[in-house]
């Protein structure tokens, strides 16, 4: 799943007083306009890796659909830039329907703000599925091992598929959001049943990446960055469980922290 353009740049290296002229691999910028239907949905600015992964994890996030089988074909101009979906029903282009902020309480308890597509898509997570804080350790280190663009470029965030065992796949983009919708697209591609999946993340989790966890439909995200206060809000009335700043041995489990086994919360 890396097929990511390589972009080289002339640069100049100061360390103290010394300079040289050296040659650096940068992250690359993408602009993706998605049509659906053949009228204009979308433009999104990705790294240029996985994108039918990426638009099908977008529609999915952005409930345009709700499985692979609505889409009857798929097609992506790499050089213009543009992905062709035909969905198999008619579908309105109206932004108004995916944009639109909601005051309501059908995903939780508490008040919160969420787009009308969130209404539609976002799950509560009642599985049981438990890790060790070890195993989070484990696959932290293991998703920074393989992170080869961000040890290039330092430009990409990353997202993985994990067990409580291993880490199944990953996706870079510079959009941490986008790399999400790419492993959400390539769940619904293969089919891959989440009961007993987590994703390890390596970007802040703010209140729209945990609500994609919720409809990607996993319980645990790991994250070596911080989550922000209406994350955890949100996780709390989700029941998904957040374990940030996992970083070497050490971590700090936010919400739902019986799903850690050697972690204990009082409040949850």
């Amino acid at each position: 799943m890396n097929d990511t353009n390589q972009n080289d740049w002339e640069v100049i290296r100061f360390d103290g007083d010394l300079t040289s002229l050296e040659e650096t691999e940068v992250a690359e910028e993408f602009p993706l306009t998605v049509m659906i239907n053949g009228e204009e949905f979308a433009t999104m600015v990705c790294s240029p890796s996985n994108l039918e992964s990426l638009v099908i994890g977008f529609l999915a996030a952005e409930g345009v659909i709700r499985s692979f089988d609505e889409i009857s074909s798929q097609s992506i101009d790499r050089e213009q830039g543009f992905a062709y979906i035909e969905l198999t029903r008619s579908f309105s282009t109206n932004q108004q329907d995916y944009s639109k902020r909601f005051i309501g309480s059908c995903c939780g308890k508490s008040r919160q703000f969420y787009f009308q597509s969130d209404v539609k898509t976002a799950k509560t997570i009642r599985n049981n599925l438990s890790i060790s804080a070890n195993q989070c350790y484990k696959l932290m280190r293991e998703l920074q091992e393989r992170s080869e663009h961000f040890k290039r470029t330092g430009g990409v965030h990353n997202a993985a598929l994990c067990t409580v065992e291993e880490l199944l796949f990953m996706c870079s983009d510079i959009g941490r959001h986008n790399a999400l919708d790419k492993v959400y697209g390539s769940i619904l591609q293969e089919r891959i049943p989440l009961k007993d999946k987590l994703i390890v993340f390596s970007g802040r989790i703010s209140s729209e990446v945990l609500l994609k966890i919720s409809k990607i439909g996993v319980g645990i995200i790991i994250s070596k960055s911080a989550p922000t206060n209406l994350a955890l809000e949100l996780a709390t009335d989700l029941g998904i469980t957040i374990a940030g700043f996992v970083r070497g041995n050490r971590m700090t489990v936010f919400t739902n922290a019986h799903r850690i086994s050697e972690a204990n919360n009082k409040n949850n």
